[in-house]
């Protein structure tokens, strides 16, 4: 049942340090369409809006400087972006076959489903969830 206040996600927003080197990992490697393109120029800053599955967007921003985020050890906030896909086994093959290295595909302990982790560019922890 999904919550009758907050009944979806339209967005996540994710702030990168090199935005070209991004954009193309995003686009071309994971192969999201590119819904617009904006550069701010106020805060020196591209914003790029992503479709990942309809009605869902990825958010990507460039920033002058952006600080780091730890995510190891486990940092407090955002611990990982995860996308749902129909076989795993397959998912693996085609990312690596693009180049993007992945963690061995584990079973979820709880609900027995399998999963795996990659990263983007800086490092964000990328999860592939089998539904």
């Amino acid at each position: 049942m999904t919550s009758p206040l907050l009944p979806a996600i339209h967005h996540v927003a994710l702030i990168c340090s090199d935005y070209e080197r991004s954009k193309a990992f995003y686009t071309r490697v994971l192969g999201f369409r590119i819904i617009r393109e904006v550069y701010r120029e106020a805060r020196d800053s591209w914003k790029l809006d992503l479709e990942v599955s309809p009605g869902v967007q990825l958010e990507l921003f460039s920033f002058p400087s952006p600080p780091p985020r730890p995510s190891r050890p486990e940092a407090r906030g955002l611990r990982h972006l995860a996308f749902s896909v129909a076989d795993v086994d397959a998912t693996v093959l085609e990312l690596q076959r693009r180049g993007v290295e992945t963690e061995p595909v584990r079973i979820d302990e709880y609900t027995g489903r399998r999963f795996t982790f990659f990263a983007d560019p800086d490092g964000l922890p990328l999860e592939i969830y089998e539904h």
